[in-house]
């Protein structure tokens, strides 16, 4: 490190950095990149007597960075819904209807089509002595409404599928035949809610022809943040929602397209467009939630948390002459400058360390 002396007698020229951050790029690893300002000249001068206008406070505290962008209040994942079979739509649920597990989607000839939960969709008649992935969610699914308690949920389908499957057909007035199909249910992973009807009653349907088009059921925010930022949104990454009315609720990042695309927004400067990612978020507490669909929202991401560190206001940094930033420490009537390693930056001030700082002490800053 380098050791400076007393700031007596020093001639003006002093560079402090400036207190809005210049910032160059991405935070990484805590540090930002910031840049000098002017001559002491420009309103920042010294006392005569190599002292400081003003002071403010070394303080021990935790530290954290977060930054906020703007976001879009919808639903998760939209996708339209094809007929399972040909035929007749006799009923849609109303736009904006919510359908849950072992609920009607739609119908078709007068029979409905029920939905399940699953990540595979329906594409075969599953029957005894069929296997594979889709057989094992529809085990799940009989063993999780009650009627296959016994069942093993793997992927065969056995006779003891088939007689919980017959007792699921009974409760909803169907042939109790043992096997199902497109015909009668449909698989989605979660609820879902219907945003739009892509056919009317009495249109024809069929595996080739959306019925309706649906999200699901729960809200989410989708952000477009800067790539440099991306840090900032990893998955997990705990978050606070600015809702439409003021309302503010918790939540998390839940999945992030690292495949970058352009901000539809020109940057007011050069005009030249700023890379983005797309990351969604998700709610705590998802019955909290109000506010019509694409309605716009603010996300502040937390970002990191430096525990029991100390801090420094941005602005009382210095450029030091042979490179590096320190601070104007004062004490003892006197000042004198400590050269600084910076740590985080966040909440106007940055974490900085060296031998010579103790929490309490008094630096300077510039006169605004």
């Amino acid at each position: 490190m380098i050791s400076m002396g007393s700031d007596r007698g020093r001639r003006p020229g002093r560079r402090y950095v400036i207190a809005s951050l210049v910032v160059t790029g991405a935070l990484v690893s805590g540090v930002a990149a910031v840049s000098a300002s002017g001559d002491d000249a420009k309103g920042r001068q010294q006392r005569t007597d190599g002292l400081p206008h003003k002071t403010d406070t070394v303080k021990r505290q935790d530290l954290s960075n977060h930054t906020r962008v703007d976001g879009t209040l919808g639903y998760s994942e939209e996708r339209k819904l094809n007929g399972g079979t040909q035929g007749t739509l006799t009923w849609l649920p109303d736009t904006g209807a919510v359908i849950k597990r072992n609920e009607a989607l739609y119908e078709v000839d007068g029979g409905k089509v029920w939905l399940l939960y699953g990540e595979r969709p329906v594409y075969r008649t599953l029957k005894a002595g069929d296997k594979g992935p889709d057989v094992r969610q529809l085990k799940q699914n009989l063993r999780d409404l009650g009627y296959g308690a016994g069942l093993t949920v793997n992927d065969e389908f056995t006779s003891g599928t088939a007689e919980a499957l017959k007792r699921w057909q009974k409760s909803h007035g169907l042939k109790q035949t043992g096997e199902t199909g497109p015909d009668q249910i449909a698989f989605a992973p979660s609820s879902v809610r219907v945003k739009k009807k892509e056919a009317a009653v009495g249109d024809r349907t069929g595996p080739d022809r959306p019925a309706l088009t649906v999200t699901g059921a729960e809200r989410e925010v989708r952000i477009k943040i800067d790539v440099s930022d991306a840090d900032l949104a990893e998955p997990g990454t705990p978050v606070e929602i600015t809702l439409p009315g003021g309302d503010r609720a918790k939540g998390k990042v839940s999945s992030v397209d690292h495949s970058a695309g352009s901000d539809d927004d020109k940057d007011r400067g050069g005009g030249q467009q700023s890379a983005k990612i797309t990351a969604r978020v998700t709610f705590d507490d998802p019955s909290q939630v109000k506010g019509i669909d694409q309605a716009p929202v603010t996300v502040e991401l937390k970002g990191e948390t430096h525990e029991n560190v100390l801090t420094v206001p941005v602005n009382a940094l210095l450029a030091l002459p042979a490179g590096g930033f320190g601070v104007q420490v004062v004490e003892d009537g006197g000042a004198r400058e400590v050269p600084v390693k910076l740590g985080l930056f966040g909440q106007g001030r940055v974490e900085v360390s060296g031998s010579d700082l103790k929490d309490g002490m008094k630096v300077g800053v510039p006169k605004t």
